[in-house]
C-alpha cells in the first residue's frame, strides 16, 4: 500500500496548533504575525539585519559572500548542534519566548512539527519564492509545501539521495559481483561472511536511514487527508524491509557497531565492513573515517527489490525556513533563495560541507562533475544525480519524528541483541506515535 501526500489546509493545521500545541508555541501577536501581517512580503525600509541559525560546518564563509554583496541586508550566523541534538528544542523555546531567529535550518523530517506548531512563515506570500518552485527537484519542493498549492514553509536546501558505497577492490579481488538487487546483496553478504567480513553495518539508532530504505520500497509512514493524520509504520513495505534486515541480523551477516564511533570507523578502515547504503553526504563520512582505504571505494545505485527497477530512497536533507515573528520576511526570503539557488552559494556549500543541492541545475555544477580521488577518480555525483530523480515524491513525514525515532530506536536495539525483532519495534513505535499525537490533541486515525 502506497500512501500519498494530500493537501493539508492551513485552516486545519492552524486549528491543530491552537488545540494541541499552545503549551509549546505561544502564538502571541508579536510571534504570530511579525512581518507577515496581512500576508505581506514587502521590502523593509533602510538597512536590515537578519539572524540565521544552522549547524552546517563552514557556512560562515558562505554567508560572508552574501554580506559582501548585500551591504543593506546583513546576515549574522548562529551555529549550534544538529537539529535533534538540541537546536530544534532551542527553536521551540525561542518561538514561545518570541525571540526566534529570522531564519533557521530545519530538516525535512522535522518541518511538519514546526508547521503543526504554527512556527513558520508560509513563504507562498513571496512572489520570488513561488517563482523559483520549478528550479527545485519536485520531491524536495513537496517536502516544504506539504502538497499545498501556493505554499512553501521553507526553501529546499539540500537533498540526501541514497546509493551504495562499496569497496570496489575487495569485490573485484574476491570475484564477488557488485549486487544490483537486494537478493544479490544478501548472497554477497553470505560470501563476505565466509571471508571473515560483513557486507555492512546495521545501525540500531539511525532510524531515518531505515526510513530511507522504506521510502525506496514505496512505503510512507504518515499521511494526512486534510482532517487527520494516518500513522503507518507497519505498512507492507515497512514490514518487507524489516523482515529482510532481520534475516540479515539473525544470520550474522551484518555488524552492529554504533554509528559515528571509532568502532564504526575502524570496521570500514580495516575492510571488515564492505558497503554502506547511505546518502550523498556519506562520501565525507567514509573519507574521514576510513582514510587508509583511499582510492578503493566506488559508488553504485541502491540494490533494487526487483531486477530492472529504478528507485532510490532519501536520507536527510534540509530547508531554510523563516520563523514567525521575523520583521523582515522579504529580505529573509531573498537570502534563503540566494543560499539555495545561486551557483556561487551552492558551490561554496558543497565545498565546505559536501551539501548536495536540491535544485535541478545543482547537479550540473562544475564541482559536482569532477572525479573524486578518494573514490578512484569516479564522478560519484553522477550516481546521486540519477538517484535524486528516482526518489518517490509521495513520502510524508509526521509531526512528531523525534519521538518516532527515539521509540523505534529502543526496539531496534532489542532486535540487534536478540530480545525482539524489527517488526516488533515498528509495531510498538506505531502505537506510541498514535498515543503521542492524541496526547497533543492532533487528530489521528486509530
Amino acid at each position: 500500500m502506497q500512501l500519498r501526500i494530500r493537501a493539508i489546509s492551513v485552516a486545519l493545521l492552524s486549528a491543530v496548533a491552537l488545540a494541541g500545541c499552545a503549551s509549546s508555541t505561544d502564538s502571541s501577536d508579536e510571534g504570530s504575525d511579525g512581518g507577515t501581517a496581512g500576508g505581506a512580503c514587502e521590502p523593509s525600509e533602510g538597512p536590515v539585519e537578519l539572524t540565521f541559525t544552522t549547524w552546517i560546518p563552514g557556512i560562515e564563509g558562505v554567508v560572508d559572500l552574501w554580506n559582501a554583496e548585500n551591504p543593506d541586508i546583513q546576515v549574522t550566523v548562529q551555529t549550534g548542534p544538529n537539529g535533534n541534538g538540541g537546536t530544534y528544542q532551542n527553536f521551540f523555546n525561542q518561538l514561545k519566548a518570541g525571540n526566534a531567529p529570522d531564519l533557521g535550518q530545519i530538516e525535512y523530517d522535522a518541518l511538519p512539527n514546526f508547521r503543526v506548531q504554527d512556527g513558520l512563515v508560509d513563504l507562498g506570500v513571496c512572489e520570488d519564492v513561488m517563482a523559483a518552485q520549478d528550479d527545485f527537484v519536485d520531491w524536495t519542493w513537496n517536502q516544504v509545501s506539504f502538497g499545498e498549492e501556493g505554499s512553501a514553509y521553507g526553501v529546499p536546501q539540500d537533498a540526501g539521495p541514497m546509493a551504495m558505497f562499496y569497496r570496489a577492490d575487495l569485490f573485484e579481488e574476491n570475484g564477488i559481483p557488485v549486487p544490483t538487487t537486494w537478493a544479490e546483496y544478501q548472497e554477497a553478504a553470505v560470501q563476505i561472511k565466509d571471508l571473515g567480513g560483513y557486507i555492512t553495518n546495521f545501525s540500531q539508532s539511525d532510524i531515518n536511514q531505515f526510513a530511507g530504505l522504506v521510502w525506496q520500497a514505496g512505503g510512507s509512514w504518515f499521511a494526512n487527508d486534510g482532517t487527520e493524520w494516518t500513522v503507518d509504520l507497519t505498512s507492507p513495505e515497512s514490514v518487507e524491509v524489516a523482515d529482510y534486515w532481520q534475516g540479515m541480523i539473525d544470520e550474522g551477516l551484518v555488524s552492529a557497531n554504533p554509528p559515528w564511533t571509532s568502532e564504526w570507523d575502524n570496521a570500514y578502515n580495516t575492510g571488515s565492513d564492505w558497503t554502506w547504503i547511505s546518502a550523498v553526504w556519506g562520501a565525507n563520512s567514509i573519507a574521514s573515517g576510513a582514510p587508509d582505504t583511499a582510492g578503493n571505494w566506488a559508488v553504485a545505485p541502491m540494490p533494487q527489490w526487483a531486477e530492472g527497477d529504478a528507485a532510490a530512497g532519501n536520507w536527510g536533507g534540509s530547508s531554510t525556513a523563516v520563523f514567525k515573528g521575523s520583521e523582515h520576511v522579504y529580505e529573509a526570503a531573498q537570502f534563503a533563495l540566494w543560499l539555495n539557488t545561486s551557483d556561487e552559494a551552492l558551490t561554496a556549500l558543497n565545498k565546505a560541507a559536501n551539501l548536495y543541492p536540491a535544485t535541478k541545475a545543482g547537479a550540473d555544477l562544475p564541482a559536482l562533475q569532477e572525479g573524486v580521488e578518494f573514490y578512484g577518480g569516479q564522478a560519484i555525483y553522477d550516481v546521486f544525480a540519477e538517484a535524486s530523480s528516482q526518489v518517490n515524491p509521495d513520502f510524508t513525514w509526521g509531526p512528531t519524528m523525534t519521538q518516532v525515532y527515539s521509540d523505534a530506536s529502543d526496539g531496534f536495539k532489542g532486535a540487534v541483541t536478540g530480545t525482539g525483532t524489527l517488526t516488533d519495534a515498528l509495531t510498538a513505535a506505531q502505537a506510541s506515535t498514535i498515543e503521542t499525537l492524541k496526547s497533543q490533541s492532533i487528530p489521528v486515525k486509530e
